[in-house]
């Protein structure tokens, strides 16, 4: 398809305007062990289904940007096996029989090379689509994700996946102090919990898209189609 020089997305507060050519997705964390039943999020007593239940727009959003050359960028919160880049307070936190390195219904938990660790298949990466596995919450901690964005001329970043108020808000956060217009799309990323997402959504706005804006998938279907 022609690639036009800019489009313009409804969204909240306002609209948000961007090139594919200087913009790229980010879907952020959208792994086994976070959205399947049976996977660790799910031993943990975590609503997976809510996350789940947003592949559908999240794989549409993604079929829109690889149409218009938008660049796509996965994430993966992924460990090495040793264990040597996850900080010992990180591995503290949370239920003693569910820490990252355990073994869980998947294998090793938020270990790289676990079957749980793996993106889920609807969102797979394709060809030369960038993954970054990255030891925290945080895309841009003790990632290479900022050298690839300046090497491509980024300026807008748009945002899916897992979890709205965890890593997706986290990197949105890092974004916007690094100078990047952020735009997360609501109906493609969830949390476990309606009232975190719901808080979130309404941070991200507030005073005038102070971390960034937001949009339904549709919405930027309908600006990339326009």
């Amino acid at each position: 398809m022609t690639v036009r020089q800019t489009h313009t997305v409804v969204a909240k507060p306002g609209p948000y305007t961007f090139s594919p050519r200087s913009t790229a997705l980010i879907v952020v964390d959208m792994q086994r062990d976070a959205i399947e039943i049976g996977g660790w999020s799910d031993a943990c007593g975590h609503d997976v289904k809510r996350v789940a239940a947003v592949v559908p727009a999240a794989r549409k959003l993604l079929d829109v940007c690889r149409a218009a050359e938008v660049g796509i960028i996965h994430t993966r919160e992924a460990y090495r096996a040793d264990l040597a880049d996850c900080p010992p307070s990180r591995r503290k936190r949370g239920e003693l029989r569910h820490r990252i390195g355990d073994a869980g219904p998947l294998g090793r938990i938020q270990v790289a090379a676990a079957a749980g660790a793996v993106i889920v298949p609807a969102l797979a990466p394709r060809g030369s689509e960038i993954v970054i596995d990255k030891p925290g919450k945080g895309a841009f901690h003790a990632t290479v994700l900022g050298e690839i964005l300046r090497f491509r001329g980024v300026t807008h970043l748009l945002f899916a996946g897992a979890l709205t108020d965890g890593a997706v808000q986290t990197t949105m956060r890092e974004a916007s102090d690094r100078g990047y217009e952020c735009l997360l799309i609501e109906d493609a990323s969830d949390s476990y919990r309606a009232e975190f997402k719901r808080a979130t959504l309404e941070m991200i706005v507030a005073d005038g898209a102070q971390v960034g804006w937001t949009a339904l998938c549709d919405d930027v279907a309908n600006a990339l189609a326009g």
